[in-house]
């Protein structure tokens, strides 16, 4: 397999490059003070998305985007090492209009919107004039096995009435954040399939009953744009606002959180490129000792160890970039799984050496390592946790044994005679 980059993405790249350089990380302490200030710099965050736009340098990552839409079309394997780029400034995703998780509804209304529902809300989404969030996790059930979603939304004549609470919705903060899309059950019927009970509905902010309860703390961040407790209590939206089918939320999920996944990976391996490259430095230029840390055989190694890993890793991701553009999500799902949990378990490691290496500046905000170490133990959790992915690989890997169950007994070499 081939991964060099084309002609048109070495381009994309030394663009994305200056204009990161140039226009976006002369700003980053400026958002790192307003944020920690519990603000969202608007005036910072509005003029660098115009001038993104304006350089085509807008909604990179999806690869059905039309011709009369705004951005520039990519697939995922020439979106990969953009979103590297873009990952070593999370904050810098809703630049391009690339940010989760926007990203994933736009996916989601895009293959699955009406007239009515691509011209209120994904036409705006496009054009990043407006952000929206996704409710499905919910604090009392394992939300890891989605079918325990409890969240209820009931028909009544034209309107669908919603009752639950969800948390960890991302976004919901967010001053441009004009709606949720949110998963609950359509029919609880005796005899239901498990895996067509549930549905998403578009649910407007300003709904009446709609209320964020709190902004859920991680890892004891509280995140500017929330990750928010939500609490729908007799929400009533238009019929028209279902998303797909009634009992279709399992198929729209899986539709949305496998490109989701991938970009998540991709961040991950820009940040672990940024820590090395920190790591590196401080190296050189701290003594301990007598001796610069770069000296030390441990260092070293860990510096070696850290470039291995991310390289394995880049490879992995733009394997499974190119199923998904060959082959399409469901022939994706395994290599997708995978690449979520070496991603996530390779920004563990590489940021810990990292921190360890700059010592107790390492865990201040004075550096972006405190902030990607707690990404790195969320992203365990963030789209599946691991063990939800290690299991689908695993049955995976059995089922393709058992097709043949029996065929390697020439490998065996039982002892002759007795």
């Amino acid at each position: 397999m081939d991964f060099a980059y084309s002609q048109r993405v070495g381009a994309l790249r030394t663009r994305m490059r200056d204009f990161l350089d140039t226009y976006v990380l002369p700003h980053n302490r400026a958002w790192a003070h307003a944020t920690e200030a519990g603000r969202y710099p608007t005036e910072i965050m509005e003029p660098l998305k115009d001038l993104a736009r304006a350089e085509g340098l807008w909604n990179l990552f999806l690869p059905a985007l039309r011709d009369d839409e705004p951005g520039t079309r990519l697939s995922n394997l020439e979106f990969a090492p953009l979103g590297e780029m873009i990952g070593r400034m999370p904050w810098s995703a809703e630049v391009f209009n690339c940010s989760a998780p926007d990203t994933g509804n736009m996916e989601l209304l895009h293959l699955f919107a009406t007239p009515e529902q691509r011209a209120r809300w994904l036409d705006p989404l496009l054009a990043g004039s407006i952000r929206s969030c996704f409710a499905m996790t919910e604090p009392d059930v394992a939300s890891a096995d989605a079918t325990n979603l409890q969240t209820r939304i009931r028909r009544e004549g034209n309107e669908y009435v919603i009752n639950g609470r969800k948390w960890f919705t991302t976004g919901a903060l967010h001053p441009n954040c004009r709606f949720s899309i949110v998963m609950g059950i359509t029919n609880d019927a005796d005899g239901a399939s498990a895996h067509e009970r549930h549905s998403m509905v578009i649910v407007p902010m300003d709904t009446q009953g709609l209320t964020i309860v709190r902004n859920v703390p991680v890892l004891n961040h509280l995140a500017v744009e929330g990750h928010c407790e939500m609490l729908y209590r007799d929400v009533r939206v238009p019929v028209t606002n279902l998303l797909g089918a009634e009992g279709a939320g399992f198929a729209l999920a899986q539709a949305r959180l496998g490109p989701g996944r991938i970009h998540h990976c991709m961040r991950t391996i820009g940040q672990c490129e940024l820590a090395l490259d920190l790591m590196c430095e401080r190296a050189l230029e701290r003594r301990a000792f007598g001796r610069n840390l770069s000296d030390y055989a441990n260092i070293q190694d860990w510096i070696a160890l850290s470039r291995i890993e991310i390289d394995q890793a880049r490879l992995f991701v733009l394997r499974a970039a190119a199923v998904l553009d060959r082959e399409g999500n469901k022939a994706a799902k395994i290599d997708v799984s995978a690449i979520k949990v070496v991603a996530a378990q390779l920004q563990t490691r590489v940021i810990d050496r990292a921190v360890q290496v700059f010592g107790a500046m390492g865990l201040t905000n004075d550096t972006p390592l405190a902030g990607f170490l707690g990404w790195a133990r969320a992203l365990r959790f963030v789209d599946g946790p691991d063990e939800v992915h290690l299991r689908m690989i695993a049955r995976n890997e059995i089922a393709r044994v058992r097709k043949d169950f029996g065929s390697r007994a020439l490998y065996y070499t039982p002892p002759q005679g007795g």
